[in-house]
């Protein structure tokens, strides 16, 4: 692999869901044991690989998954979650292959490893669907959660704020009540994996604030101030309540932040 910016860039070229993650797993470990050049020799790719399914369709044409109740609407929130999960990992390794060369090392640890618990979230997931008789794969899912990265592939500051502060920060809102329906259900088994993936977006998403403030400090300027007008101009969707107050203070996003953009959409 040599620099972790060429092993990066190899986990976005690699399309195949599970080698993803065998790919991400081994980058990660091969950073944290000091066999990565910190060098930014590389380039990254202006999309990632991916592979034949899940078919991909506009948002508006996605069936409707239901709450939860049936395990067809299970399997489907879960088909959801893992596209999601997997669209993360080269969300985090973008970001630490893409920006690192002007953070501190610091930076790439912990987008790296977040991008080895995304993995793991993943594989998670799919091992749960195959245990229900489906795949990811198996239904369509879409690709809205790439194009925010490509929106903002030119300045880091407004990458953190779209993906991890607005687009993470919705699973702390949405997973408890997700959570909750399992529950009722009966189906423990992926109320507990969800209980997992939540616990760590929330330190996911407090990396995302911590560093969007370190860019902020650098640049001399207000983060309360800027977040907001970055959403606004960047992020093409709505950010709308309920807000999960709790989490997101945990994760050093107070519910003050959001008043420039709560209930708003942005074309």
């Amino acid at each position: 692999m040599g620099s972790i910016a060429a092993a990066c860039r190899i986990v976005l070229r690699v399309a195949e869901p599970r080698a993803k993650v065998k790919t991400a797993r081994a980058v990660a470990r091969a950073w944290r044991r000091g066999e990565l050049a910190h060098a930014f020799d590389a380039t990254m790719p202006e999309a990632p690989a991916r592979p034949d399914r899940p078919e991909l369709l506009p948002p508006n044409r996605m069936p409707k998954r239901g709450k939860g109740g049936s395990e067809r609407s299970r399997i489907a929130l879960l088909h959801a979650l893992a596209h999601i999960e997997y669209n993360a990992i080269d969300l985090a390794f973008d970001m630490a292959g893409r920006f690192g060369a002007n953070m501190p090392r610091t930076f790439i640890d912990d987008w790296i490893g977040v991008g080895a618990d995304e993995a793991m979230h993943f594989a998670l997931l799919d091992r749960r669907l195959r245990a229900l008789g489906s795949a990811y794969g198996a239904l369509p899912a879409h690709g809205g959660r790439w194009e925010a990265a490509d929106g903002t592939r030119h300045d880091i500051a407004a990458r953190l704020a779209v993906v991890p502060m607005v687009l993470e920060a919705r699973g702390l809102d949405v997973t408890p009540a997700t959570i909750a329906s399992f529950e009722r259900a009966g189906d423990r088994r992926s109320a507990a994996i969800l209980g997992r993936i939540y616990r760590d977006e929330i330190r996911h998403v407090a990396a995302g604030v911590r560093w969007f403030r370190d860019v902020c400090e650098s640049r001399q300027l207000s983060p309360v101030t800027v977040w907001p007008e970055l959403v606004r101009r960047y992020f093409r969707g709505a950010v709308k309540p309920p807000f999960n107050d709790s989490a997101r203070d945990e994760a050093g996003l107070p519910r003050e932040w959001l008043a420039g953009v709560a209930g708003s959409g942005f074309a």
